[in-house]
């Protein structure tokens, strides 16, 4: 988005937003305890709700106001006292006035039970906020040892795990290796698109976690490979239409009602696991890809996601997609969540010359076919008005 004065040179990109995200006692605090260490946080922000919670207080070494401290690794820590907008434009203003070191990245942890979609509708809508940050990825935690109890009971662990960029699954060391098996393949047909990362007391390096959105701040270039995952998805049009087949060892297989099944199974199921998850939420989640070959109309784009916010908004979990559109040059990238869509971003130019259509969904109870029947319905009349 343009604004009306021309910011100095540090502030020209947006600060880079990741949320840190994951069931009560996933293992949050302790990834986050280790990240702030690492040397790659530099120029890191971090924003919690209480600093007890957290455990910092022995790496504190210096405190800027009663809301704001200095680790030692160069990190700014900041309580959030309810207002998350409020939050980010005080610690935006103390950048600008240099009264905090400079940050180009801020990392907010949520609590255990956070639906992640308020906070990514936030930095969306608010304008103070939209124009000085940039939404670059979800980071989920997952406890192997407890997930497939939480994953069974908890509707809010599934939407975690569904709406991730990236997913840590933690406690690795104390988890059964057939049973963590088995939570790949939920993880895998909950959300195809996320690439894991097994950890053991929070070790992992944080360029595997960060950097992840659509604009990469290192190198300055799109990468929407990355951004949207979207060969995962493909793969699972090709071998996860119908989870009553036999089961691939290839973990992209979003279109099954994500049963976590042992890889030496044929077509026979074991009845008993399906009888003891009877309360599983992801069987409502649905994770593909669609893609067109030829260039959308605008209008019929425009008229379609209006539908689908209207009649399946609260379905939605997260959309992301590049586009054709017909009549221009250059790609569009959009991105929406529920009852949203971002402002669609002109690209400035296709990263490759694969210029198809690419729509990545995340839902719940909403198949696939409905939402594409209403996009070639839309398309159809739109070609038709112009014969």
């Amino acid at each position: 988005m343009t604004e009306t004065t021309t910011p100095t040179k540090p502030d020209i990109e947006p600060v880079q937003v990741s949320l840190l995200t994951g069931f009560l006692g996933s293992g949050k605090t302790t990834l986050l305890n280790k990240l702030v260490k690492h040397p790659d946080m530099l120029e890191t922000a971090v924003l919690i709700n209480e600093f007890g919670e957290i455990g910092l207080d022995h790496q504190l070494i210096e405190r800027i106001d009663e809301n704001t401290v200095l680790l030692n690794a160069g990190c700014l820590c900041c309580t959030i006292q309810g207002d998350l907008v409020n939050a980010l434009s005080d610690l935006f203003i103390k950048r600008v006035k240099e009264e905090v070191p400079y940050f180009r990245r801020v990392l907010i942890e949520t609590t255990g039970l956070a639906d992640p979609a308020p906070i990514i509708h936030t930095l969306m809508t608010a304008p103070v906020v939209a124009n000085r940050f940039a939404l670059d990825g979800i980071i989920t935690t997952i406890d192997a040892v407890n997930a497939e109890n939480e994953l069974n009971r908890y509707e809010e662990s599934v939407k975690q795990a569904a709406v991730a960029d990236r997913i840590v699954v933690t406690k690795t060391d104390l988890a059964d290796p057939e049973a963590l098996e088995k939570l790949d393949d939920r993880i895998a047909a909950l959300n195809p698109g996320a690439p894991r990362e097994r950890v053991v007391m929070g070790e992992v390096e944080p360029a595997k976690l960060f950097d992840a959105g659509l604009y990469d701040p290192k190198t300055k270039s799109i990468d929407v490979q990355r951004w949207l995952r979207d060969e995962a998805y493909e793969k699972d049009s090709e071998h996860g239409h119908n989870h009553n087949h036999g089961h691939s060892t290839d973990h992209g297989h979003g279109h099954s009602h994500g049963h976590g099944h042992n890889h030496d199974h044929g077509h026979d199921h074991d009845h008993d696991h399906d009888h003891n998850d009877v309360n599983r939420h992801d069987d409502s989640i649905r994770a593909f890809c669609m893609t067109r070959e030829e260039p959308i109309e605008w209008e019929a784009f425009v008229a379609w996601t209006r539908i689908l916010i209207g009649q399946y908004g609260e379905k939605l979990l997260r959309i992301k997609g590049i586009l054709n559109i017909r009549g221009r040059d250059k790609p569009i990238a959009v991105h929406g969540v529920q009852h949203l869509f971002h402002d669609p971003a002109e690209l400035a130019a296709w990263p490759d010359s694969d210029h198809r259509s690419r729509m990545v969904f995340i839902t719940r109870d909403l198949e696939r076919d409905i939402i594409e029947e209403k996009l070639n319905t839309l398309m159809e009349q739109a070609a038709a008005l112009e014969r």
